[in-house]
């Protein structure tokens, strides 16, 4: 189908003007229904703001293409809007539109709107094309500009097929999530920046239609270089020993010269497919493609995404524990509220149990995207350990005893015990979310180390190195590292931050205590200082539960204070979540679509005291979202003690507000923090393109 035989002259106005993106929409659905295709308006255009709410289709450079897919539609058709003046749309690259084509296409099977949508997305990059259809003096004019064009690309396609390839020097494949736009966009800059360098590039496109100029072997073996400009899975295997460069698909768009010439000069490592017998040193860096800094990047997020429905549901799973227990009353029995009644025991179990499952499955995919499958298991082990620490281990009592014996400890080994074991006297070896991301990296790369060293092994034996040395061999030093290094460091700091927030305790400066809980909680999101102002605030409930045991009223100034401490920690860990869904909303451009999607998940997540549902965007950008987290929570904690909220229950967000002393200026101090967040991230976070 073509994209003229989708326009008419009465879908298409050449003078339009428009007050505002909404306003621009509905003038576009009117041009629709002039077309004569729309059955129902009002449905139609519900359907094309829902898309809009999804992201901008403002794909920059002054354009835009709105669509929709709906039963609203008895056939294809487009329409298209040239705005002089143009408008602003929230576009990409934050710039007004002044030429939009939209989309209506019937909710059947063939995906028709996605095959005009690629194909005007090809059309749209030749800036010629483009500015032709702006100064069109007629609608007649303009179709013909739309036909001339296609035509045109029609023969060029057909040329492309049918080209000779034994001359070409560099491939490249183009891949976006979608498989829409920005595929097409990706292949036509780099194919463009071939001709005007003078090398004979060839691009497979991977699209919503599948596989298009597909590569062949011939043409990889003859390639000096590859570029993979991908936001989506691109198989690779093929590619190996070749120079590869790999790249987000938005630099496939703006930076295609430079990396053409880059491929054609072969400034790249050498490509190794994970568990290839001729891995090199670079291998784990050719597999991520481009930087070191790329690299971690891309498997800390492969972990943060296989983790995140663990905490989502798991969470949503213990919030609704809290809220049944509240409904009936129980919102101030201590350490037994969420599990009161059967149904919410239930909850309770089944949402921590997979909240257990977060930090193991965040540091199994991490190693699963450095080294592969045989990283998995490996991964998964130092998880496990980070999450429950060495005490578990090595006895009850955390001594190790029967690990080492006095009297055959000494010297180092000594020290080695007595570091190991911190979790004896009351130390913590649990390193939780920070633990589970050094256990993940340490994983993948001890395997990759595995396979380097393995590889010249008899033939033989190669069998057996996937099902019992990797696994063997890898969880050894998994869990040597991890208990005897990386448990012990990062639990020396556990206990270090507990003994301080004691001795501020004991001192009575209840503003600072505050102050010190809610950033706590806002730093790590789940590790081990997130955690130690969690476990302070159910310690002094425990303390205040001792108290009015003995005879301590409700009122009396030490078991207030305990109170007060936990509402603190809760006030700080509601933050982070709130204050991010809230810059979703208002500064959307710093936030990519995937980020702008979850924004509803946080609001959940932050009224239900899930803080680790800003780990995806702390592990994203660090030096940004987490200062911004921490002030927020800092500030809600400093202005929930000074205004001597308490709170009796461990847990629960909004569900155990009525619980709360003072619970207005709890809301309040909750609310201040998390707008202190967003205005910080918009004020700190560069644009997401610019990421």
């Amino acid at each position: 189908m073509k994209v003229r035989d989708l326009l008419a002259e009465q879908s298409i106005e050449l003078n339009g003007s428009a007050a505002s993106k909404e306003d621009v929409i509905k003038k576009m659905v009117d041009l629709m229904v002039k077309r004569g295709n729309i059955n129902d308006r009002a449905t139609y255009e519900a359907g094309v703001f829902a898309r809009e709410q999804e992201s901008t289709t403002g794909i920059g450079d002054g354009i835009a293409i709105p669509h929709c897919k709906s039963d609203a539609v008895s056939a294809p058709g487009l329409a298209a809007m040239v705005l002089p003046d143009g408008v602003d749309y929230d576009s990409l690259d934050g710039e007004p539109v002044n030429l939009i084509f939209l989309i209506a296409a019937p909710n059947t099977k063939e995906n028709v709107h996605l095959e005009v949508l690629s194909r005007l997305s090809e059309l749209l990059m030749d800036e010629t094309f483009v500015q032709n259809l702006k100064n069109a003096k007629s609608k007649a004019e303009f179709l013909n500009i739309i036909e001339a064009a296609e035509s045109d690309k029609q023969a060029q396609d057909e040329e492309k097929a049918h080209a000779d390839t034994s001359d070409v020097e560099v491939l490249a494949v183009t891949a976006c999530p979608t498989g829409i736009a920005h595929t097409y966009m990706a292949a036509e800059a780099i194919e463009k920046a071939g001709k005007e360098l003078g090398i004979k590039v060839k691009v497979e496109t991977r699209g919503s239609g599948g596989a298009k100029n597909v590569i062949t072997e011939d043409e990889i073996k003859r390639a000096k270089g590859v570029i993979i400009a991908a936001d989506a899975k691109v198989p690779m295997e093929r590619f190996a020993g070749k120079h590869l460069i790999e790249v987000r698909v938005a630099d496939g768009i703006h930076k295609a010269e430079e990396l053409v010439k880059k491929a054609q000069a072969q400034d790249a490592p050498i490509y190794h497919p994970a568990g290839d017998a001729s891995e090199e040193d670079n291998a784990s860096e050719s597999r991520s493609g481009g930087s070191v800094g790329h690299a971690i990047y891309t498997h800390l997020m492969s972990g943060v995404s296989h983790m995140l429905p663990f905490v989502i549901g798991g969470g949503i799973l213990t919030a609704l524990a809290f809220l049944l227990d509240t409904l009936m009353g129980y919102g101030s029995i201590g350490s037994a509220f969420g599990s009161a009644t059967p149904i919410s025991a239930f909850l309770k179990n089944a949402g921590g149990l997979a909240m257990g499952m977060m930090v193991p499955v965040l540091a199994g995919y991490i190693a699963y995207s450095i080294a592969d499958r045989p990283g998995l298991a490996v991964g998964f082990l130092g998880g496990l350990l980070a999450a429950n620490g060495n005490p578990a281990l090595f006895g009850s009592d955390g001594s190790g005893a029967f690990l080492f014996s006095d009297k055959a400890v000494g010297g180092f080994l000594g020290f080695v015990k007595n570091f190991a074991f911190v979790g004896k006297n009351g130390g913590n070896t649990v390193s939780g979310f920070l633990g589970g991301i050094a256990a993940g990296f340490l994983a993948g790369y001890i395997v990759l180390l595995l396979q380097k060293w393995t590889k010249n092994m008899p033939k033989s034996l190669q069998g057996i190195r996937p099902i019992l040395i990797y696994p063997l061999v890898g969880m050894f030093f998994e869990a040597v590292l991890m208990c005897f290094i990386l448990n012990p460091l990062i639990g020396l700091v556990n206990t270090g931050l507990s003994v301080m927030l004691n001795a501020i305790y004991a001192s009575g400066m209840i503003w600072l205590l505050g102050l010190i809980l809610g950033g706590m909680m806002a730093i790590d999101m789940g590790g081990p200082i997130n955690k130690a102002a969690y476990v302070f605030g159910t310690g002094v409930l425990a303390t205040a539960a001792e108290l009015t045991a003995n005879g301590a009223s409700m009122s009396d100034p030490k078991v207030q204070v305990c109170y007060i401490s936990m509402a603190a920690v809760m006030v700080g860990g509601m933050v982070p979540p709130l204050g991010i869904a809230l810059a979703t909303i208002f500064f959307p451009k710093k936030f990519t679509k995937a980020e702008q999607e979850t924004k509803i998940t946080n609001i959940i997540m932050g009224a239900s005291f899930i803080t680790e549902g800003a780990i995806p965007f702390a592990a994203s950008d660090p030096g940004h979202v987490i200062p911004a987290t921490f002030v927020g929570a800092a500030v809600a904690g400093l202005m929930s003690a000074v205004f001597k909220c308490t709170l009796m229950a461990p847990h629960g967000g909004v569900f155990v507000f009525a619980t709360v002393g003072h619970p207005f200026l709890y809301i309040l101090s909750w609310l201040v923090g998390s707008i202190i967040t967003c205005v910080l991230l918009g004020v700190l976070k560069k644009d997401a393109d610019e990421r």
